[in-house]
């Protein structure tokens, strides 16, 4: 009763993870919890400059503003059966975010995949940064042969006629002493 009467309610959002053109990647419904008035939190998020937790409606993850896009109040976006959402008068195809990617910084892409008969857009990583410093760099399947120590200062590789002094130390703590045997 007391949420009532200071204006403080929860604003139930669409958490979007990323806007592309015509596509919004979807995360699903979230809370965020009003520190001061409802139409405070509501103007905050009208002009997205929302800051603080969001607490997601499917598990209870609380995540921070900053890891999406934006959020929209659930009043503001419809959704239809076709996998289509209606926001700010434009008709909006929807990707569906995994959990695994609400708190990757990278860009998202789209994976289309069949459920049910039906086609559904699936967010994943995109990786291609990634994949294309991998291939510029040198293959690590190739291998120098050459002279061991070739490469090295002569002062620091032995000539082949040298011989090396024996280590200083021994393994005499590790010999058995015979110790037992006096038994």
């Amino acid at each position: 009763m007391l949420k009532w009467l200071t204006g403080k309610k929860s604003v139930t959002v669409w958490a979007i993870k990323q806007i592309d053109d015509g596509l919004l990647h979807l995360c699903g419904q979230a809370r965020i919890e009003a520190r001061g008035k409802r139409s405070e939190v509501l103007s905050q998020i009208a002009s997205g400059c929302f800051e603080g937790p969001v607490n997601m409606a499917s598990n209870g993850l609380i995540l921070n503003a900053r890891q999406f896009a934006a959020l929209i109040p659930l009043e503001d976006l419809e959704l239809d059966s076709h996998g289509t959402a209606h926001w700010q008068g434009r008709i909006w195809d929807l990707a569906q975010v995994p959990q695994r990617c609400w708190t990757f910084d990278g860009r998202l892409t789209v994976q289309r995949q069949v459920q049910d008969g039906q086609v559904v857009l699936t967010s994943t990583e995109d990786v291609s940064d990634i994949r294309r410093q991998a291939h510029s760099s040198n293959d690590p399947g190739v291998v120098k042969f050459g002279i061991y120590g070739a490469e090295e200062h002569p002062l620091l590789t032995p000539k082949e006629h040298e011989v090396r002094p024996a280590p200083s130390h021994s393994n005499r703590s590790r010999e058995w002493h015979g110790d037992d045997d006096e038994r």
